[in-house]
């Protein structure tokens, strides 16, 4: 059973588009947004639910309008209601570049406010997502548009499932983000789930495997990205050998907070940019 069920999830599946550039491979799931795959030579740096196929417990999904859990499930500012982590992974995205180019390096996909948004989020926008690899890198560009009459507040994030063995957790190297310690969690029965300031740059050493810088690049001098949430899940779990470092615009219930949130104006555009930067141990010294 174990064998069929690492079989299903094998890479690429079905549903991954893949980019390759040298020896850097991304795989993407446009429909949900999911950059499912991030290897650099042998090194898959991004967790695959290999044994479960969860998609709630892979790659690094987009958390859009909002990340986390809004207080009671309510988006204050228009008495609405909004899901953990938004609507981003639960629609379904359209590709609108990089559909057809044999080799393509980067693909481009796009959702824009319906029946299934409005409701609970009642702005009319345009949010696009361009995944680009080039040697050793991950980029993911989002652009947010406002195309309607009235400031829209947002409050998106990422969410990267970082592949760590569980023995190896405790014996993770960070230099960020500030405040944060290794040494400070029961990985096994406790492990965090801490917000932090994020320093727009965290390097990690992930042991046995190598480094992967996380790091939001500024738009016009600019940055957006001001959380970093760590966390994991105890061994209990299924699906738990993985670290999350996620870059988010703020912490739980942003959205609801206005010095918290991004406030994209009437018939405007807001950009954001997080690079992945991935070096194998083999390359450390090269």
């Amino acid at each position: 059973m174990g064998i069929y069920m690492a079989d299903f999830m094998q890479f690429p599946t079905a549903r991954e588009r893949v980019l390759t550039f040298g020896d850097t491979t991304i795989g993407f799931i446009p429909e949900i947004c999911l950059v499912s795959h991030f290897q650099v030579g042998s090194w898959p740096i991004l967790y695959r639910p290999a044994e479960t196929g969860n998609v709630k417990r892979w790659g690094m999904p987009l958390m859009i309008p909002n990340f986390s859990r809004l207080k009671d499930g309510i988006f204050k500012e228009k008495n609405t209601t909004l899901p953990i982590h938004g609507f981003g992974r639960n629609l379904p995205w359209t590709v609108i570049a990089g559909q057809d180019i044999e080799g393509a390096t980067q693909l481009s996909i796009q959702l824009t406010s319906s029946d299934a948004t409005r409701p609970s989020y009642p702005y009319e926008f345009t949010f696009t997502a361009t995944i680009a690899v080039g040697a050793g890198t991950l980029t993911f560009t989002l652009v947010m548009e406002n195309r309607g009459d009235e400031a829209m507040p947002i409050a998106p994030g990422f969410h990267p499932y970082f592949s760590v063995a569980q023995q190896d957790k405790s014996q993770i190297v960070t230099d960020g983000p500030p405040g944060f310690d290794v040494k400070a969690f029961d990985w096994e029965n406790n492990p965090p789930n801490n917000p932090y300031l994020f320093p727009h740059r965290v390097t990690l050493q992930i042991p046995y495997h190598g480094t992967v810088v996380v790091e939001e690049l500024p738009v016009e001098g600019a940055y957006a990205l001001a959380n970093m949430q760590v966390w994991s899940e105890p061994v209990t779990k299924p699906d738990c050998a993985f670290v999350c470092f996620e870059p988010t615009v703020g912490s739980e219930d942003a959205l609801n907070r206005p010095a918290d949130r991004l406030t994209i104006l009437p018939h405007s555009v807001r950009r954001l940019v997080l690079q992945l930067t991935a070096k194998p141990q083999e390359l450390q010294s090269a």
